[in-house]
């Protein structure tokens, strides 16, 4: 069974004492990688699963869990299938698109963190932030009004046109 396969075991799990268990080990670990990149300005991770998971004090399967959460926010995805204890990777994070992720996956644990002032200025992450805010707005159609021409271009109201389709 590969890393990426065990991890998705893991968070399978149906019970939430456990899980909520795996989520406290977890987070902290990913936001200290998240604040030791940021504060470093260095928007590579590289070397061997077994190596990073060392240095960042998380076993091989959260590891893989967090370039499962990661990938999306990297310049090229990872295949997370293919992944070993012995894989080199070589992450190359872009960091508007994590900061958009971060918003998206309304983790406030790593958008709000510090580090990011010396990476993205305020305007460009309230740029962000708005255009995040886009997609999660609803836009209702106009609706066809039964006196209002019908959109067929007969000419006809819609209620004497379309509307008795």
């Amino acid at each position: 069974m590969s890393l990426f396969e065990k991890w998705n075991e893991k968070m399978s799990t149906e019970d939430r004492a456990k899980l909520e268990e795996i989520w406290n080990d977890y987070l902290p670990k990913e936001r200290d990688i998240y604040n030791e990149m940021l504060e470093s300005k260095n928007n590579v991770i590289k070397g061997s699963i077994k190596d990073l998971a060392t240095k960042y004090e998380m076993d091989f399967v959260d590891f893989v869990g967090f370039i499962d959460g990661a990938n999306t926010s990297l310049v090229n995805e990872v295949e997370l299938e293919e992944l070993n204890e012995e894989s080199e990777v070589s992450l190359e994070f872009d960091f508007e698109k994590l900061y958009y992720n971060m918003l998206d996956a309304q983790a406030n644990w790593l958008y709000d963190l510090e580090a990011w002032n010396d990476i993205l200025t305020v305007e460009k992450r309230k740029e962000i932030k708005k255009e995040y805010n886009k997609t999660r707005t609803v836009v209702k159609e106009d609706k066809i009004g039964r006196n209002d021409s019908c959109p067929c271009g007969s000419g006809k109201k819609y209620k004497k046109c379309c509307m008795n389709k």
